[in-house]
């Protein structure tokens, strides 16, 4: 497992049918050694911080097997950050990582909290207004990542994925959980793990919605 890309957004302005404004989305590799701390990537730009960045989604991660999967789905090529992500990596065993499992890197220690979820931004960065459906079903989401050791982190570096050692919710089972009625026992078992403080927010009022 390694990473291929480090990529890094700046301010720039998307305008489209369902989204106008300044926006961080657009991320491009950089070729030198990169410093993670506690909010991210050192210089990363995140403008919409009501529902973007902070320390629970600190470094957003996806797969390039998942890049792989677009390029033939759309029938053109992806690079890298086409989706926003800090980090492309290769051979992660699934779409999804289990909330709490960790990426050992050299020096930086990350550890997965939530699911990507997608957003008009991402429909008009990709030029298609169905696009937020379409990336929902294809259940190919990446994830966000708290930072547990901050450090450096060098394209071609290697990690390990460490397992979490309780009950292995994934990212992808929460991704498709997101917009349907979930019963109090699920509920109650998403917010057992180490999810983002976002997600724990939403989760416990549906749960007290539920009476509980």
């Amino acid at each position: 497992m390694e990473i291929v890309s480090i990529n890094i957004g700046r301010r720039r302005r998307l305008e489209g049918r369902s989204f106008n404004g300044e926006t961080g989305i657009f991320k491009e590799p950089v070729t030198g050694p990169v410093e993670v701390g506690e909010l991210g990537l050192e210089s990363d730009v995140v403008i919409d911080t009501k529902h973007h960045g902070g320390p629970d989604q600190a470094v957003y991660v996806y797969r390039r097997e998942d890049y792989d999967w677009w390029s033939l789905e759309l029938g053109r090529t992806l690079g890298a950050g086409t989706f926003g992500e800090n980090l492309t990596l290769a051979g992660l065993p699934a779409p999804g990582a289990a909330i709490g499992s960790r990426l050992i890197f050299d020096s930086v220690v990350l550890e997965a909290t939530a699911p990507r979820i997608p957003c008009n931004t991402l429909a008009t960065r990709m030029d298609d207004v169905g696009f937020v459906k379409r990336f929902m079903q294809a259940g190919r989401p990446g994830f966000y990542c708290r930072v547990i050791q901050p450090g450096w982190l060098r394209r071609g570096e290697r990690f390990e994925l460490q397992a979490y050692a309780g009950d292995p919710v994934t990212t992808v089972e929460m991704f498709e959980a997101w917009h349907r009625k979930l019963g109090v026992e699920e509920l109650r078992r998403f917010l057992s793990v180490p999810i983002d403080l976002r997600s724990r927010a939403y989760l416990e009022g549906k749960l007290a919605q539920a009476g509980n």
